[in-house]
């Protein structure tokens, strides 16, 4: 007949007294509690280990730091796990384990985990514009984190000086970058779920505002100051260039003489060039091919267009145009890029079709099938506006010196 255990009481642990041998007092189910001579109290759960069928003793912690009652509580808990087949001191070796994973896994560790996959598919510009944004606002103060541990309410507290110096623009954007950064922890398992998805909500929109262009029938004032500008002829030359062609100021300053095809009249825009990353073609007009023999003589011997004066074997900056008509009086009416809305407005008024317009305008369609399609089947269509956009453009001029006249020139249909 086994011997009755009664149960332990905090005043029969309290009292009892260290001796030259350890001892154990038992509460009952495997608990107990060893008292070393030192007067040490260790709790100790005895319990046979499942399949190798082996007794075991883990410690659960010294006496009074563990109380009875929390002694209890993990015993139970452990109990429950020896019910289930699981044996308690390898699920805590398993705990232990993952838990000095997530103390390693830092913020700032799943950050440049990310930007090693983000970074392949970006421009060398924008991978550094996003790293200096983590290293400048959220790096200092969230960087060192776990990152199971980081709330959203951490990181909005971390991102709210921005907010308070009006930096809105900047705000949504880093909040978009560490909404994509959680996903992707997400989606390759750092991550159960997403805490930080709604942050961007707790602050304050930036006001969207639309591109600076001009009204259509102001276009004649804009060729009629261009003709009179006190700017650099590879300046004007470079405005005219992204009116004709339509596309964006970094591709314009980016043009470079390997990527025109003068017999077929055609600039084949290579694909790390472009905003989405994919090669663009742009039909060219006569007046744009007489840009390019205007420039022929200054930059022909170059790789660039349009060069930089400051740097050789670079180009313009992408600035130049934007500043040129600042001082040419058009300060906030319009802008280098809202050229191709003045051109998109221009074109849909006078009937074009909009997915023509579009495409012109490298607004390509995600449908992967019916964007090779269009690209096979619009350049003809495309070459035919372009030509009319030219010649729109010239008779705007009204008499002024346009630097792309060469009505002899016919390009390649």
């Amino acid at each position: 007949m086994s011997k009755k255990i009664i149960p332990l009481s905090d005043t029969i642990i309290r009292s009892s007294k260290p001796s030259a041998k350890p001892y154990t007092l038992y509460d009952g189910d495997g608990l107990q509690i060893r008292i070393s001579p030192s007067n040490s109290k260790s709790w100790l759960l005895s319990y046979v280990r499942p399949l190798v069928n082996k007794r075991n003793n883990l410690k659960l912690g010294n006496y009074p730091a563990v109380t009875l009652s929390a002694a209890r509580k993990t015993a139970a808990k452990y109990r429950q796990l020896l019910a289930e087949g699981v044996d308690p001191q390898r699920w805590l070796e398993q705990q232990n384990s993952q838990a000095s994973a997530d103390a390693l896994n830092t913020f700032q560790h799943a950050c440049e985990k990310w930007f090693e996959v983000k970074f392949s598919s970006i421009s060398t510009r924008h991978a550094f514009n996003i790293q200096r944004s983590f290293e400048q606002h959220v790096f200092p103060k969230a960087g060192h984190l776990p990152l199971k541990e980081l709330s959203a309410q951490q990181v909005i507290e971390i991102l709210r000086p921005l907010e308070k110096l009006h930096k809105l623009e900047t705000l949504s954007r880093l909040c978009q970058r560490i909404n994509e950064l959680m996903t992707w922890c997400v989606n390759t398992g750092l991550l159960e779920f997403n805490r930080l998805s709604g942050i961007k909500a707790a602050f304050s929109s930036p006001k969207n505002e639309n591109m600076k262009t001009l009204k259509p029938e102001e276009l004649p004032e804009l060729m009629q100051r261009l003709s009179t500008a006190n700017i650099q002829l590879s300046t004007r030359c470079l405005i005219e260039w992204q009116l004709h062609t339509m596309v964006r100021p970094g591709e314009a300053v980016k043009a470079r003489w390997q990527d025109i095809d003068f017999e077929q009249a055609l600039w084949t825009i290579p694909a790390e060039f472009m905003k989405k990353r994919r090669q663009h073609q742009v039909p060219l007009s006569s007046q744009a091919i007489a840009l390019l023999q205007l420039m022929r003589p200054i930059s022909g011997e170059q790789l660039y267009v349009f060069p930089s004066v400051r740097h050789k074997g670079s180009h313009i900056h992408k600035e130049t145009a934007n500043m040129a008509l600042k001082r040419m009086g058009f300060a906030n009416r319009l802008v280098a890029h809202g050229i191709r809305s003045l051109a998109s407005t221009i074109l849909n008024e006078a009937g074009f079709y909009g997915d023509l317009v579009e495409s012109a305008l490298a607004h390509e369609d995600k449908n992967q099938v019916r964007r090779a399609y269009n690209k096979a089947g619009y350049l003809k269509g495309r070459r035919e506006m372009m030509q009319w956009w030219s010649n729109h453009i010239q008779a705007a001029a009204q008499g002024n010196v346009s630097l792309a006249v060469v009505p002899e020139y016919k390009p390649a249909v």
